[in-house]
């Protein structure tokens, strides 16, 4: 292991940190798509964001603990990415059609509908499907790198408290 994956991982106040700067520039970002490039979210989207939400504010508190409950709450922050790196990786496999997405945020198959089924989709208020890209970069969506950021946060946590744990008696 490096000498920085080191410093991280035995001291667990840095993995902390780390934590907080991680969900906290994922959350920053999500909204600058949101607000300033007028990228709107779809519901998944916003699953993502609570539990960067739910990490960011465990790894807050884990800065201002020390201990075995600076280790549970970064291991709930850890758990929490994990959780959204689920939900991230549902959200790519419904933008690529792998499987269907959720029915409140998906595009409906129009060829199976009625006159009136039909009438009353069209009429229904717009809903920003979670079956479209809207931004990516290098192939991947948004959703894709927030999969990736995720995962390797709530990796680096637990593993971080696992190790930091072996070595406390």
């Amino acid at each position: 292991m490096s000498l920085a994956m080191d410093a991280l991982v035995q001291r667990p106040a840095n993995l902390a940190l780390l934590l907080l700067l991680g969900s906290g520039g994922a959350l920053l970002g999500a909204l600058y798509f949101q607000y300033g490039l007028g990228l709107a979210p779809c519901a998944l989207c916003y699953d993502q964001r609570y539990a960067h939400g739910a990490s960011l504010a465990a790894a807050g508190l884990a800065l201002l603990t020390n201990g075995r409950l600076r280790l549970g709450l970064i291991s709930f922050a850890g758990l929490a990415l994990l959780v959204g790196s689920a939900i991230a990786g549902y959200h790519v496999g419904v933008e690529q059609g792998w499987w269907p997405g959720p029915t409140a945020c998906s595009a409906p198959d129009f060829a199976k509908l009625d006159i009136e089924q039909l009438r009353a989709a069209l009429e229904a208020t717009p809903v920003i499907r979670c079956d479209e890209i809207t931004w990516s970069l290098f192939g991947l969506s948004m959703a894709g790198y927030n999969f990736l950021l995720s995962l390797a946060l709530g990796l680096l946590a637990l593993g971080g408290v696992i190790s930091n744990l072996r070595r406390t008696p």
